[in-house]
């Protein structure tokens, strides 16, 4: 008997790692996404991926596509404050076992100095607690993934944002010493803990931290990342007031506008978990932080993929 896994976000960073892993895993998958340039494909026994395109949410989301087809895994990757506009639909679609993807800023971010972060970290808390109440009153199995600092395939918003500053002005600025812990844990990591959480047997109604293997100040990471741009190592520290001042500047530059004073201020915090619980319960054994060409924007570096 084949396996049906549905994906919602299945166009995202985790997605585009996550779905061929679990079409060569044996799975056949129903891969939704709200991206209008996805079209709905007909699929056939033999066909192992099915692409549907989403309406955006709270519009009909319970009729999205599913055309009472059973589906009874999900890997939700879609924002978690989004997944409730999606329950009607994973209901129709007789969900019994739902792996989300959160995030560890639901830590870090809830007590930074910036607002909209803040809003961030409540959003999250919420979307666990509306997910986690909806899948115990259905009877449903849930799983919640929280990754750390996400890289990998030139897509993300951390590593690539570095890389992107390195290779535009040619130095990067630290807050201080930037020595607190980081662990970036890098995309094909995190679409493998999302298929051994649909298969685990101890992955029952449980939340996991998703780290990289190895924790490393900011400074290191950010020499890792001037590595594989070939660019010279080059820094400016500054005080956190002149900090402020430049990140209020920089966000005049296109492709800058979602650097906060927050991420700044966190150089000098340890934003590490342990992982041990999904060592365990998942096999979770994730790589060193040891960013490659294909890493990074294809638009940076002139690599094609």
């Amino acid at each position: 008997m084949v396996n049906t896994a549905g994906v919602l976000g299945a166009t995202s960073m985790v997605g585009q790692s996550l779905v061929p892993m679990l079409a060569d895993a044996g799975w056949r998958v129903q891969a939704f996404s709200r991206q209008t340039q996805v079209s709905d494909q007909v699929g056939s026994a033999d066909e192992p991926v099915v692409f549907r395109t989403l309406p955006a949410t709270g519009a009909g989301s319970d009729k999205a596509g599913h055309d009472d087809v059973r589906i009874p895994d999900w890997v939700c990757l879609a924002p978690l404050w989004v997944l409730p506009e999606y329950f009607p639909m994973l209901t129709a679609c007789q969900a019994r076992r739902v792996v989300a993807l959160g995030s560890t800023s639901i830590f870090t971010k809830q007590h930074s100095l910036d607002m909209n972060e803040q809003a961030t970290a409540e959003k999250l808390r919420h979307g666990e607690r509306c997910f986690i109440e909806w899948a115990e009153a259905s009877r449903i199995k849930w799983v919640i993934l929280r990754p750390t600092l996400i890289y990998g395939l030139g897509r993300d918003r951390n590593i690539c944002e570095i890389a992107k500053f390195i290779l535009r002005f040619g130095f990067f600025p630290l807050l201080g010493a930037a020595q607190g812990l980081r662990q970036p844990v890098h995309v094909e990591d995190v679409a493998s803990a999302c298929v051994a959480a649909l298969q685990s047997s101890q992955a029952v109604n449980h939340a996991y931290n998703i780290s990289g293997a190895e924790q490393l100040t900011y400074r290191e990471m950010v020499k890792r990342i001037f590595e594989v741009t070939g660019k010279p190592e080059r820094y400016i520290s500054m005080p956190v007031s002149v900090f402020r001042a430049a990140i209020a500047c920089l966000r005049l530059f296109p492709g800058f506008r979602d650097w906060t004073s927050g991420m700044a201020e966190r150089m000098n915090s340890d934003l590490v978990f342990n992982h041990a619980d999904a060592t365990r319960d998942l096999g979770f054994s994730p790589r060193s932080f040891h960013p490659a060409k294909d890493d990074l924007p294809a638009s940076l570096t002139g690599h094609s993929r």
